[in-house]
């Protein structure tokens, strides 16, 4: 794998992570509701003024474009499981900004992640 391809998988799995983050900020700020007909209208108006919602979309078309370019150049079958570094990142990420627990038993697992993807990357 070259450094342009493995930049470009790196650059979409960030992109993706990033996505989720903005998009449970977002989710955050609306906070716990009802999705009914009653309010459809306002519920989807909110979402779809929330800034960081739209970011977060945002960074998920962008990551699409960069995932088109990345497998251009890389088999599916290397580059899909890298995926998995976005797990680790957000698991983190999610720890340090938004005050999630990081526990014992989510830190074994980020282990196994990262040994399985250094697994595939050498593959």
């Amino acid at each position: 794998m070259t450094l342009v391809s493995l930049s470009l998988i790196l650059s979409g799995v960030l992109l993706n992570a990033v996505a989720q983050l903005l998009l449970k900020a977002g989710a955050n700020q609306l906070g716990h509701f009802a999705f009914t007909w009653d309010n459809f209208v306002p519920m989807a108006w909110k979402m779809a003024t929330q800034w960081s919602i739209f970011a977060g979309l945002a960074c998920y078309a962008i990551s699409v474009v960069v995932w088109i370019l990345a497998l251009t150049r890389v088999p599916v079958s290397q580059a899909y499981p890298l995926l998995s570094i976005g797990y680790v990142v957000n698991a983190f990420a999610a720890w340090a900004w938004l005050g999630e627990p990081l526990n014992s038993w989510r830190l074994g697992g980020i282990a196994v992640i990262l040994v399985g993807v250094s697994l595939v990357a050498r593959s």
